[in-house]
């Protein structure tokens, strides 16, 4: 059989157990059927350190160059972290990099199966997490403060200084933060979020804490609004969906007793913890499909996990692991739908498609890794390794 061909994606390689998945994914389900044409960054953590960093930002600008990204799970060091691997800093999450450059959405969806059934018993539809991707913590300004002293919020606008206000007078030491965020990317979230909510036909929600946060978060609500109302409220009620807003812990409860099906918009922190929230309960944070989607038409594809570390740690004594890769297959997988779907590849579509069919046929015939098999009840499930895994799912493509 010849391999399918394919214009170029980038590929940024990652930390730990994943960077080993990563590799065993290509060699066991993607070479062996498609000519992998990927212009390859390196993003594990020693070689950002090497390059101070230098290679996140280059894997973001190819991104935009190639408008296709597939992205394998990265460390985002603490002071642990920087002790353990001897960097020169505590670099910064390197997803908040290329997010930052791409100024997008990311959209995380759970990944469903007849054999595992949601936590929370009243959802039969997947709920999908629409997460704003630039600025808040991932960009703040922190300071340890060492002792006594005031700290002030001061804006100089180009005619001066404009605001200033104490944060904190300090009597002892402490810790300061400051996060920022502007209008012209709020509005790339919410026009994102409102086509992204027609094209699936879903209804939209959008939370924050604006009663709390009188400016910050309340500046999100403001401009969902206006841009709702000016563009896309007589659209949604043609197509028969809802947008609407709350405060994000009452959407929290809302979620909690409906039946899914609909599209959660957050903010940058709120959607990281609430995508995890999701989606164990759906079943496993390995089962959760992410995409970085920019509003000038860029992909960037990735699992929503982290770096499995605890695994690596036995893999690296020799032991065999039962990581469940199923986030990362479908990182791929979407990658390649896209530049399939971009350059007009029909084989290239068709393979993506028979890939996550294979996956899911494979769990559905009851081998699964570890972390599904303990939420699995039916006593014919088989548990396998990862590498037993990757193979099971090798026959099915195959067929």
């Amino acid at each position: 059989m010849s391999k399918i061909k394919m214009n170029p994606i980038v590929e940024m390689d990652g930390d730990e157990m994943t960077r080993v998945i990563w590799q065993a994914i290509k060699d066991e389900l993607l070479s062996p059927f498609v000519e992998l044409n990927t212009e390859y960054y390196d993003l594990g953590l020693p070689n950002r350190d090497a390059t101070a960093d230098r290679v996140t930002v280059d894997a973001a600008e190819a991104a935009k160059r190639l408008h296709v990204a597939v992205k394998c799970a990265t460390i985002t060091p603490n002071a642990q972290r920087v002790e353990e691997y001897k960097l020169h800093e505590m670099w910064k999450s390197p997803n908040a990099t290329i997010r930052a450059a791409l100024d997008g959405t990311v959209f995380r969806a759970p990944i469903m199966t007849d054999r595992i059934k949601p936590v929370v018993s009243t959802w039969e539809k997947p709920i999908t997490i629409a997460r704003h991707a630039y600025g808040d913590v991932y960009k703040a300004t922190e300071y340890r403060v060492p002792g006594p002293g005031k700290a002030e919020l001061v804006f100089t606008g180009e005619d001066g200084e404009t605001f200033r206000r104490t944060v904190y007078d300090y009597e002892c030491a402490g810790v300061l933060q400051g996060m920022f965020n502007k209008d012209s990317s709020i509005e790339a979230f919410a026009r994102s979020c409102f086509e992204y909510a027609l094209s699936v036909k879903q209804d939209l929600w959008f939370s924050t804490k604006d009663t709390i946060s009188k400016q910050y978060d309340q500046t999100f609500k403001f401009i969902f609004q206006r841009i709702f109302d000016a563009e896309y409220a007589e659209k949604f009620a043609a197509a028969g969906i809802e947008y609407f807003y709350t405060l994000i812990d009452d959407a929290v409860a809302r979620v909690i007793r409906s039946k899914g099906g609909f599209i959660w918009a957050c903010k940058n922190y709120d959607g990281d913890v609430m995508s995890d929230m999701v989606s164990t309960a759906f079943g496993s944070l390995a089962m959760m499909t992410s995409v970085l989607v920019s509003p000038d038409g860029n992909f960037e594809y990735e699992a929503a996990h982290g770096t499995v570390t605890r695994h690596y740690y036995r893999y690296l004594k020799g032991e065999e692991t039962s990581t469940n890769p199923v986030a990362t297959i479908f990182a791929w997988s979407g990658a390649l739908r896209k530049r399939g779907e971009l350059d007009g590849n029909a084989a290239l579509t068709a393979f993506a498609d028979k890939l996550e069919k294979a996956v899911l046929d494979t769990i559905n015939a009851g081998i699964m890794t570890g972390d599904l098999a303990l939420l699995c009840p039916d006593p014919d499930v088989q548990k396998v390794t990862t590498t037993g895994f990757l193979k099971a799912v090798r026959e099915r493509l195959e067929r």
